[in-house]
């Protein structure tokens, strides 16, 4: 019962972590449509600030035991490649 408790309270935690991440990819997909990044610096500044708090997050979930270290870093690392992907195209755009 109390394993059981553990996996459902562990499946709820990434659950909750992923529909922060799919927030932070829409963030960068409305970036990436517009290419606004110099028009709205404040913007810019919001993803910096969401990826900041969504890393703040995984780490606390991995320290209570959640989430699993891996899980974590792999919702991070792909949210940081989509940003990296907006500035490349950011970056194209200007040339």
């Amino acid at each position: 019962m109390v394993s059981e408790m553990k996996i459902d309270h562990r499946e709820k935690a990434y659950a909750l972590l992923k529909a922060d991440a799919d927030k932070i990819l829409r963030l960068i997909q409305v970036q990436m449509d517009n290419l606004t990044m110099p028009k709205c610096p404040l913007y810019e500044e919001v993803l910096d600030t969401q990826m900041f708090g969504f890393s703040r997050e995984i780490e606390f979930a991995v320290r209570l035991g959640l989430v699993d270290e891996k899980d974590g870093k792999e919702l991070i690392v792909s949210l940081e490649r989509r940003l990296s992907a907006l500035h490349e195209a950011f970056t194209e755009s200007e040339k």
